[in-house]
Order: C-alpha cells, then structure tokens, then sequence
C-alpha cells in the first residue's frame, strides 16, 4: 500500500476526551489508556488539560493532577508513539511548552482562533528550538470562508509548523465545508494537513472522510468518541472504517477496540451520545463554553436556551465573548416582551 493512503491518527482522548470525565482521569488512568494506545500503534498519543497546557483552573475546570504528572505518567509507558500536547497561548505559556517537553513531550499543538494564527509564532518557534514536531491549529474553522483559513494557514507555515490543522471546533461544518477549507489549505501550504472533528451534528466519522478526500493526511480522533460536546470522531470506528476504504493508519484494529472496551469504557462517567444542548451548538456553529453561561441566562430571562445560542450563532461570536450572552439574552427578552 502507498504512502499516499497512509493516515497518521492523533489520539486526544487524553485530552479533548477529559471534557467528558471533567478532567478526572488520574495519572494512573492516564498510564493505563497511553499504554494501550501505543501497543495498538496510534502515532500521537496527546495528553494534556482538555483546553490544554495549563488549562486546569476555576474558569476551565480544576483537573485530578498537575499537567507535569499527567505527561510523566504517559511518558514512561510510551515506547514507539509520540507524546503530544496541546497548547492555546494566552492559557499555556512558553515555560508550560518547555516543562512539557522535560515530561517526554515530542510534539506540540499551538491552538487559536481561526484568524489568530499570528499570536502562536513564538509558541511555534520555541518548540522548533526545543525539537519538537510543531502543529498549528486553526480553531472554529467553519466561522471563516476557506481563502482565510488558507490565509492563516500559510502564517502558521511560515513561522515554522510542520502540519497545519483545520478544525471544526463547534462541529458545525458538512462534508462540503470541510472539503472546501481542507481543499484550500492544501492547495496553500507545503506541509501536512490534519482535520480535527467534533460529532454534534454525528457528522465527525463522515467529515474525518471528507477531509482525507480533500487532501488531509492527520486526522484526530477519541476512544469511544470522547470529547467536548458530543465527542469527536471514535478512534476505534475510525480505524475500522479507514481499513474498508483502503487506507493505512499502521494501528491494529482489534487491539484499539480493546482499549476503548476494556481499559477507557469502565472510566467513563455516561456515554458519549448526542445530546440536545451538543446538537444546538452544531447546528447553530457556538464554542461549547457558551453553553453553562446560555443556560443560565435562558433561566435568568426565562427563554428558551436554544434561540440563545441559534443568535449567538448568527453574530458569529466566538471564545472569549461569553460575557456578552447576558446581554444578548436581554435583548432576546426585550424583543419577546415586545411582540
């Protein structure tokens, strides 16, 4: 088989996955899943807070241990995958970057908006020096037409990233999104390309196919589909599925499904399913941290939290904002009050 139909996975259950469990695993739970993960192949195993390097706080969630055990614990059970992080500067800073990669750390995700790439050149440069393998990761993707992703994309380049990652961040996009924005990156840049799917819409299986079509080579992935909202695409389904389509992604296919079975499933707080408040956030194209401040405005101003965040949507605000929902639930309610 061709290196072309090869697919390099990226595991974030270790990561995106600790959204689902409120950032409890223990570093035990984490040695035991990273273990797994590597004797069934997977490249990148990525392990860190679920809004990355430094990112357990009372605005993010407090996680069970510090991120240096989190990453030691991982470390010292990974033979032949690659340790990776992730990183969102203005929460992990530089002195995060080079404690993680003392932990064993050899590759680093700098996370940011999709028209941010700019604030990650530093992040990027310091972990060329450090010698790990640099990503830039443009998030909420679908907020932006696909020449500015392309444009973001070629700065990420160009401060030094060795792969450039699309993401649907609100798992808002439809597999034509996703192809026109992979399509276009592609078409830009000289280095890999990676798409990073979230199941809101159950479209992650699905988009994770668009974007291999479109030109993408990573893509990421959850055992049993963990993840922020409803989950992102399942490691294990996707191994399977990436298999019938000829592709090679060098992971044993029975092996990860014993993981997600046996070792991560006994650790989950509920399933991962497509809950009402994950299926608004999809369909109206909002970042999950709005969701606990919309319902508690919906309450506040008795609405219905559903055309909270189909408004939010529609001014297309983005992470940061949450401030503002009090006041557009207000005018929800004024305009209501008024009809």
């Amino acid at each position: 088989m061709g290196e072309a139909k090869r697919v390099h996975l990226v595991d974030s259950t270790l990561r995106d996955g600790s959204h689902a469990v409120s950032h409890q695993f223990t570093p035990e739970q984490v040695a035991k899943i990273a273990e797994g993960l590597d004797a069934s192949g997977v490249e990148y195993i990525e392990v860190s807070h679920g809004d990355g390097l430094a990112g357990s706080s009372y605005n993010y969630g407090w996680a069970a241990a510090s991120d240096e055990e989190y990453l030691r614990a991982a470390a010292s059970v990974i033979k032949r995958g690659k340790l990776t992080v992730l990183l969102l500067p203005g929460i992990g800073t530089q002195e995060d970057l080079e404690m993680a990669r003392d932990c064993g750390a050899q590759a680093v995700r700098v996370a940011t908006h999709v028209t941010e790439a700019d604030i990650g050149e530093q992040h990027i440069g310091l972990a060329k020096k450090l010698g790990m393998k640099a990503f830039g990761f443009l998030m909420l993707s679908h907020m932006v037409p696909p020449e500015k992703v392309a444009e973001q994309a070629k700065l990420f380049e160009s401060y030094g990233a060795e792969v450039i990652y699309v993401a649907d961040s609100a798992g808002a996009m439809l597999p034509d999104d996703v192809k026109a924005r992979v399509g276009a990156v592609c078409d830009a840049v000289n280095v890999p390309v990676g798409f990073h799917a979230h199941n809101n819409l159950s479209m992650a299986t699905a988009n994770s196919l668009a974007a291999l079509e479109a030109g993408a080579t990573y893509i990421d992935c959850c055992l049993r589909g963990l993840g922020a909202g409803a989950g992102n695409t399942q490691t294990e389904v996707l191994v399977g599925v990436l298999r019938k389509f000829g592709y090679e992604t060098g992971v044993d296919f029975y092996k990860v499904m014993d993981v997600a079975e046996e070792i991560l499933e006994p650790l989950m707080h509920r399933p991962q399913v497509i809950r009402n408040a994950s299926l608004m956030l999809g369909y109206a194209g909002v970042y999950s941290s709005f969701l606990l401040h919309t319902y508690r405005a919906a309450e506040k101003f008795g609405l219905d939290p559903r055309d909270i965040l189909v408004e939010l949507g529609r001014r297309r605000m983005v992470g940061g904002q949450e401030d503002m929902i009090v006041d557009v639930a207000y005018q929800l309610a004024q305009r209501k009050g008024g009809a």
